[in-house]
């Protein structure tokens, strides 16, 4: 079975992350995070820092790791 975290961005549930074999995998459930839908990312803390900055926002940080890993689909 997956496991998933919530991540809220000021009490709003605004993504799930899914832990992988490869990482998180993020899953988007607010419009505002849907840039990111699909991206995985190393840690659930760095899924998280990024989504909370482009909700709160509207764009990433300049400084964020390099760009999330997409795998293709089977």
């Amino acid at each position: 079975m997956l496991q998933s975290h919530i991540i809220e961005v000021d009490g709003v549930f605004v993504a799930a992350a899914v832990r992988q074999e490869i990482g998180y995998r993020l899953v988007a459930i607010d419009l505002r995070a849907e840039e990111l839908d699909g991206s995985v990312w190393s840690t659930l803390e760095e899924a998280r820092r990024l989504t909370g900055a482009l909700v709160r926002t509207g764009r990433l940080p300049l400084n964020r790791p390099a760009a999330p890993r997409q795998t293709q689909p089977n």
